[in-house]
């Protein structure tokens, strides 16, 4: 497993250890030519990191150390602004623009918080896709099976993380874009409620379901970055006993069509958390399939993504990646009436969920239904999509339903990755941090 942050902070506080140091080994993996370096950053700020680190050793010198994250590595995903830099989202279309003039606020909250902002990393272009790959720049290999995918739309964030060429990584989440390749590469993320954390200076897919999130080691790694990201106070996650939580499964949609792999490896991990005293029912919840339902002529992210594309797509929509400048163009049939009647049943549907849930501390759900697929299998346009919404589908229920939610790796040791998610009520972020420590704790003490 990657680093934790509290782990390296305590090094470099205790002096076994310095950010330059820190800041070097992860430029190596970064340049290693065996590595997946090339493919997982767009843009690696070299210079920059390790004027960053020499800075902050010397502040540490004095006594100064801003948070945990102070002169660790931290990479930022390729969607959001950095003065100086030109923010492509991951494209072509955008190689051209004018560099950023300003930090966007959760990078200028990271870098106060004294981070070492080490690159900016590969993602899917205009982050519309769960699969990861990048045909303009490369798709990075999986760390656990490099012929498989990383999960997108955060790819790159991942394998940073999960290849120590980053200590944390900065995400964006629109349908699990922090939590698929989170789950596909064998570490945490979190997707918090989308009010928490600003989303200026990041490049749009969906502003009814954008949301930022971090990819780390662990949950404590994510609560302390989330913190930073939504201008709150760092606390650790609370010392909540995993005895007595009440956990819902819903046995309808999100188990539908598991991988055999992914099944026995959730089913394996309901019996871990119910021996270690969580009380686990079966909900139907067939409301859950009202949500393709409501989305079959493209959604939010068809509707609100053409908004934002369509000037950029009739002068140079040639340029995009076919499969997605061809799910953009879906919103351009979405009539304003379609798109009243999805913001009215999104609602509609939110507070009938609200209720159904009300009972329970968090749901518990496979994070995608599938194991990484394999590059080899996503040549024809029709395995493509069909894989690609599979591994969207589970983690979309958090992002219409506007909830909070992280997903921890839960395989058996040596097996391919597979993510466990927790998911909690809008607005209660810090209680389901808690909840996902102690089911963390729960399953590493198994």
């Amino acid at each position: 497993m990657p680093a934790t942050i509290l782990d390296l902070a305590a090094d470099l506080a205790a002096g076994r250890v310095t950010s330059r140091a820190l800041t070097e080994r992860a430029l190596a993996r970064i340049d290693d030519p065996s590595g997946e370096g090339e493919r997982a950053f767009l843009h690696v700020d070299r210079a920059a990191a390790l004027a960053m680190a020499d800075a902050s050793d010397r502040l540490r010198a004095h006594g100064i150390a801003p948070s945990p994250l102070a002169g660790l590595p931290v990479s930022v995903k390729d969607l959001f602004d950095v003065a100086g830099q030109v923010t492509t989202a991951g494209s072509v279309v955008l190689e051209d623009a004018a560099p950023a003039t300003s930090d966007a606020p959760v990078v200028a909250r990271v870098r106060a918080a004294g981070a070492v902002l080490i690159g900016r990393t590969n993602m899917t272009e205009f982050a519309y896709s769960g699969i990861g790959a990048n045909p303009h720049y490369g798709t990075p290999g999986n760390p656990r099976d490099r012929a498989r995918v990383p999960g997108g739309s955060s790819s790159g964030a991942a394998v940073s993380v999960a290849d120590g060429m980053a200590v944390a990584a900065l995400g964006t989440d629109t349908g699990g874009s922090v939590r698929i390749p989170s789950a596909f590469c064998g570490i945490t993320g979190f997707k918090p409620t989308q009010v928490r954390v600003p989303l200026d200076g990041a490049t749009p897919l969906s502003f009814s379901l954008d949301s930022i999130g971090p990819l780390a080691a662990s949950v404590a790694c994510c609560a302390i970055l989330d913190a930073v990201l939504a201008g709150e106070p760092i606390r650790p996650p609370g010392d909540l006993p995993l005895a007595g939580l009440r956990f819902a499964v819903p046995r309808q949609y999100v188990l539908d069509d598991l991988d055999d792999a992914v099944a026995t490896a959730f089913e394996a991990t309901l019996s871990r958390l119910s021996a270690a005293g969580a009380g686990i029912t079966d909900i139907p919840f067939a409301e859950l399939h009202e949500i393709p339902r409501l989305g079959a002529s493209g959604g939010f992210p068809a509707a609100e993504a053409y908004a934002w594309h369509r000037d950029l797509l009739d002068r140079a929509g040639d340029r995009y990646d076919p499969r997605v400048g061809g799910r953009i163009r879906r919103g351009a049939g979405i009539s304003a009436a379609d798109y009243i009647d999805l913001v009215n049943g999104r609602a509609d549907l939110i507070a009938r969920a609200d209720a159904i849930t009300a009972p329970f501390d968090a749901l518990l759900l496979p994070t995608v239904a599938i194991l990484a697929p394999r590059l080899a299998d996503l040549a024809a346009d029709d395995d493509y999509f069909r894989l690609n919404m599979l591994s969207l589908r589970n983690c979309t229920v958090g992002n219409f339903l506007d909830r909070c939610a992280a997903s921890l790796p839960c395989q058996a040791p040596g097996d391919l990755p597979v993510g466990l998610m927790i998911m909690g009520a809008r607005g209660a972020d810090h209680r389901l941090l808690s909840i996902a420590a102690a089911v963390e704790a729960a399953l590493q003490n198994q």
